[in-house]
């Protein structure tokens, strides 16, 4: 199975990805926010719809699941705290979910944070990780919904996969996301070699995502906000009055990010 599996990278909007997974036959799409250029890509590689995976409710995640559920009526997998009306199967932590059609076995996290409901979907066999807007390459998702606290324990879900896991995140917001990285960590080698490999792939139009686990420990200050380096650039610019807790200097980047 696991050389049978090939996902393709479908734009979408600005900077969206969705991702189409198929065995050369038959595909599960992932988060798609619209269901034009997934019905383009099914029809150009002559593959048939057999599922749908949501992480999460926000609009360019689901918008085109009504569309595509009149072109096929498949499964619709997704959270069962975000209350998507469309979905079929309900999932959180733990859960494993074969998705039909394509024989992918992948386990369920709660991710927390983004929204209160979001999950993430592990591919155990191939080592991929669809995230939605939990974990981006170099950065992570807004808190709408969810706490400082509940995001921390998610992303650190996630760094916990093995360091070769694929991460297939849904925007391609990296470069902004690593401009700020090197805000926050400007003495961070790797950082800094990285940023030119990303320009240089952006440059060429070629995506930068899926990024992967090992990289993003190295090199993502949302993974790293224990390291000495990051507190105490949080204390010398003045974010944090003292050095206070691990969720209370997570927070305080977040906010950084946010006003950066």
């Amino acid at each position: 199975m696991k050389n049978s599996l090939s996902i393709l990278t479908v734009p979408a909007f600005d900077d969206n990805y969705l991702w189409i997974i198929h065995d050369g036959h038959h595909a599960a799409v992932v988060d798609p926010g619209d269901a034009m250029p997934i019905l383009q890509a099914l029809a150009q590689h002559q593959l048939t719809l057999s599922a749908i995976l949501l992480t999460h409710h926000h609009a360019d995640h689901i918008g085109g699941v009504p569309r595509l559920l009149e072109h096929a009526a498949v499964p619709v997998i997704g959270p069962t705290i975000d209350k998507i009306a469309v979905v079929t199967q309900k999932l959180r932590q733990n859960d494993v979910v074969t998705v039909p059609g394509i024989n992918l076995e992948l386990k369920v996290l709660d991710v927390p944070g983004h929204t209160l409901g979001h999950i993430a979907y592990f591919a155990p066999e191939q080592h991929w990780l669809f995230c939605g807007d939990t974990l981006f390459a170099g950065g992570c998702g807004r808190l709408f919904e969810g706490t400082p606290a509940q995001m921390l324990h998610s992303l650190d879900q996630l760094a916990a996969l093995p360091d070769d896991t694929a991460v297939y995140c849904a925007h391609e917001y990296t470069l902004s996301n690593l401009r700020f990285a090197k805000e926050v960590e400007p003495g961070n080698q790797d950082l800094l070699e990285r940023i030119k490999r990303e320009q240089a792939r952006r440059e060429q139009g070629i995506p930068t995502v899926p990024t992967q686990i090992g990289l993003e420990k190295q090199t993502n200050p949302f993974l790293r906000s224990r390291e000495t380096s990051i507190i105490n650039r949080l204390l010398e610019s003045g974010k944090i009055p003292a050095s206070q807790n691990d969720v209370s200097h997570f927070a305080a980047l977040r906010e950084w990010k946010n006003r950066f």
